[in-house]
């Protein structure tokens, strides 16, 4: 019995084609970023599902982003015992609630599911989670409608961790209707999926902005059917449910690889989707723009893999970026945004749901499991084989505030600080903690990035009054002091809500790796004391020349390569730039030769001790006046961040490249 959607559908073509060669590869881990996941459901019993601690507060098994979420994990996952047949149902995954039930009802047959939208932020902390989970392919049914395609930086980050890790990004276009774009589709590497119904058309409300038009693909999006929450089937239509149709089918494909010897490479798979897309001009359309690079061809996509694996393993470049290079730039604060993540979600209308929610995904017969414990992973996948998840590690970079959480609890302590008291100001709340240190405790302190709070630090245990006075010195230390920045160390605990609604993980900090800092002083670490006033021109002038490389760096990091301390690279990166030790004798003999930074990289360091996780931080040095008859030099030390605390390993190296 052929493959179909729907009763009066033509089956996706391809799909038994390669379900005749894989139902997928336990290896290849594919994480749904989207609501929570009934995972209880009669068509996902036996499927090889994880799901970490959600990101959102007050979640819901049963409202509508559930629904979407389960939805969508059905037709990436629905195991061929059951009614829905899942496209590559024996793959694994892994699941990571970003979405929460909006304002409204839903309004059974018609109108969006009301799902709240989810911060760039949340959604870029939520990438890095499943990139270091070991993660192949992150399936994002959601976007945000964006005029120019740009993103949070902390969010391109992380879609560039994913691309420099050679992971694949499956997002949808969009709902709008329009000539427009979503973030996170837009971003380059990243795969958008449109809708299309099973003529090739493409639906009237999916996006065909311009970036889409080489890296988006129109799959299947009408009238897809899926898993509701404690039980039964419905089916509905959206760029979201096409998005999981690719997910599923760029699984199959790293499966094939995996199974004919190749190495599973989720770049050369988009590569191979994108290039075999049957465009206009193979199957005429009324508006072209609107096919995107073309339609979902699966067939095709099976072919090159199969055929021409091997050459597109040479000539596709992303599959051998190993370093995170930054162009040499004036960095400049980013702009503040309000940036929001919507699932990307649409509901067929009311007269076809009646006929629809019966209607599944029919396959051949159930598959056999296949292990190929011999096969190379390049993230091992860590989604399966018990519910027990890693501490995550957290060297992070920021400056220090405060929230009470509620209003109660903020003007509680405003009733104990004594009328007239304000606890808004931190000289009156430093003053109150200094006379009642018990109640340090009782305020979430923060860590933030231009005045966004991406951690709240928790100190626990034997010493958490220590923790808690380190964390009163610090703020005291940015009013009285100028300092800029503080590194905590830790591991995530949970999360918290701030009085704003917004959900932050909570650090349980390391003291010993916890550190407070101006620039100058750092620049007086590294380059000394400033000359004296009698100094000649040419000992200030070198003083001014070192110091202002110092700076160069520091503010590289902290503006162009700021992140959340999540991923080794980015914990590397940080200690790196707390760590003046190194940095001294880099811009020493860099200055001495009259050169100045020009590159920033973090690769996997070959050299490594026994049960660590080893980067190396690579400066690039160039000479501004002899550009082109003086080689670069490259300076390399490495830090092992396989420790809460990153640590330096061996003696910094150096070589001169052109």
């Amino acid at each position: 019995m052929p493959v179909v959607i729907h009763a009066t559908t033509t089956p996706i073509a391809g799909l038994q084609d390669i379900w005749a060669e894989t139902f997928g590869e336990p290896q290849i881990c594919i994480a749904v970023l989207d609501g929570l996941v009934d995972q209880a459901h009669s068509s996902l019993v036996g499927a090889k599902l994880t799901q970490l601690e959600p990101l959102i507060p007050n979640i819901s098994n049963q409202g509508s982003a559930a629904q979407h979420g389960t939805h969508l994990t059905s037709i990436i996952f629905g195991q061929h015992h059951e009614s829905i047949k899942g496209i590559a149902p024996q793959c694994r995954g892994l699941l990571i609630p970003i979405f929460m039930d909006g304002k409204g009802d839903v309004i059974a047959g018609g109108g969006a599911l009301p799902i709240a939208p989810c911060s760039q932020l949340d959604l870029a902390r939520a990438i890095l989670l499943a990139a270091n989970h070991g993660a192949h392919i992150i399936n994002i049914s959601g976007g945000q409608l964006t005029p120019s395609g740009e993103a949070d930086p902390l969010l391109v980050n992380a879609v560039r961790h994913c691309t420099n890790q050679n992971i694949l990004i499956v997002a949808a276009a969009g709902n709008d209707g329009c000539n427009c774009l979503h973030i996170p589709g837009a971003l380059p590497s990243v795969l958008a999926v449109g809708a299309m119904n099973t003529e090739g058309l493409p639906l009237d409300f999916s996006n065909w902005g311009e970036l889409y038009r080489t890296q988006g693909i129109l799959a299947l999006g009408e009238n897809i059917p899926g898993a509701v929450p404690g039980g039964g089937i419905t089916s509905s239509s959206g760029t979201s449910y096409a998005t999981a149709v690719v997910s599923g089918i760029a699984a199959l494909l790293l499966s094939l690889q995996l199974k004919r010897g190749q190495v599973p490479n989720p770049q050369v798979v988009r590569d191979a989707i994108l290039r075999s897309a049957i465009a206009c001009e193979d199957q005429p359309a009324p508006d072209c723009r609107r096919l995107l690079a073309g339609r979902l061809n699966v067939k095709g996509a099976m072919s090159l893999i199969l055929e021409q694996g091997e050459t597109m393993n040479e000539n596709i470049e992303l599959m051998t970026v190993k370093s995170t290079p930054i162009e040499r730039t004036n960095p400049s604060p980013p702009q503040r945004q309000n940036p929001a993540v919507q699932a990307a979600t649409y509901s067929a209308p009311a007269s076809e749901v009646a006929s629809q929610t019966m209607q599944a995904l029919r396959s051949s017969p159930q598959a056999k499991e296949q292990v190929n414990s011999g096969g190379i992973q390049p993230a091992a996948c860590s989604c399966g084989g018990g519910n027990s998840v890693p501490a995550q590690l957290v060297y992070a970079l920021g400056q220090l505030g405060y929230d009470f959480g509620t209003e109660a609890r903020r003007d509680s302590i405003q009733q104990h600080m004594g009328e007239g008291a304000n606890p808004q100001d931190p000289r009156q709340l430093l003053a109150y903690l200094d006379e009642n240190p018990w109640d340090t405790a009782a305020i979430i302190w923060t860590l933030n990035l231009d005045a966004t709070p991406i951690y709240a630090i928790q100190p626990q245990g034997a010493y958490a009054e220590q923790g808690y006075g380190r964390l009163r010195q610090f703020l005291l230390e940015q009013l009285t002091e100028g300092v800029e920045r503080i590194s905590v160390a830790g591991v995530i605990i949970g999360q918290v809500m701030l009085m704003s609604g917004q959900v932050v993980p909570v650090i349980l900090p390391t003291l010993r790796c916890m550190y407070s800092w101006t620039t100058a002083a750092l620049i007086e670490a590294v380059c000394g004391n400033p000359p004296a006033e009698s100094a000649s021109e040419q000992e200030r002038g070198a003083y001014g020349q070192r110091s202002h490389s110092v700076i160069n760096f520091l503010e590289r990091v902290y503006y162009e390569l700021r992140n959340l301390g999540i991923t080794p690279q980015e914990r590397a990166i940080n200690y790196a730039a707390t760590n003046a030790f190194n940095v001294e004798r880099i811009f020493e003999s860099a200055i001495q030769e009259e050169m100045d930074l020009d590159r920033i990289e973090v690769e996997r360091s070959p050299l490594c001790r026994p049960d660590s996780d080893c980067w190396d931080v690579k400066l690039t040095f160039f000479n501004p006046r002899r550009v082109f008859e003086q080689a670069r030099k490259v300076y390399r030390f490495t830090v092992d961040v396989s420790d809460v605390c990153p640590v330096s390993v061996g003696r910094v190296r150096s070589w001169f490249v052109r």
